[in-house]
This record gives C-alpha cells, structure tokens and sequence, in this order.
C-alpha cells in the first residue's frame, strides 16, 4: 500500500473512532444532564469521515434515532465518502 493510501486509511480509521467517542460522550451527557455535544460538530465529524462508526454506533446505543438530520443525512453523508473512496483505491486517484 503507498503513503497517500496508508495516510488515508490512517485518517478515516482515526475520525471513526473520534466520532464514536464523541457520540458515546453525548448519550452520556443527556442522560446525565450535563453539558451536550452541539449537533452541528456530530454532523461535521460525520462529514469529516466518521459517519459509518457513528452511524452504527447511534443505532447501537439508541441516540438521535428520532432525528431525521442524523438518521438520514449520515447514511447520505456515508455515502458520498464511500465514492470519494473508491475514487482513491480503484482509480487511483492520489
């Protein structure tokens, strides 16, 4: 695999995770009362890569499965970068 594919990869692995800490973190936060994660930076680690983990992990813990913002933009959103994807690795695009 060379650098910008490996850099790649490095960077959608690490935003995944982010995402699922941050939304973990918000369910915790509205149980509990405490100060929330703004919906606007779920959507921006959505769209900075992390939509598929925290989509998965929205329905998972059951949060924001009431909101159509999430329920259907992060799907939209999962897609989009699955073409940006596939663009890198099966047309190498660097």
């Amino acid at each position: 695999m060379d650098t910008v594919k490996w850099c790649i990869t490095l960077y959608f692995v690490i935003i995944n995770i982010i995402s699922v800490i941050i939304t973990v973190y918000d369910k915790r936060a509205a149980r509990k009362h405490k100060r929330r994660v703004p919906e606007k930076e779920l959507m921006m680690f959505s769209v900075l890569g992390g939509s598929l983990c925290m989509y998965i992990t929205m329905i998972t813990i059951r949060h924001k499965t009431k909101h159509p913002k999430f329920m259907i933009g992060i799907p939209l959103i999962f897609v989009l970068e699955m073409l940006v994807f596939a663009a890198v690795y099966f047309f190498s695009v660097s």
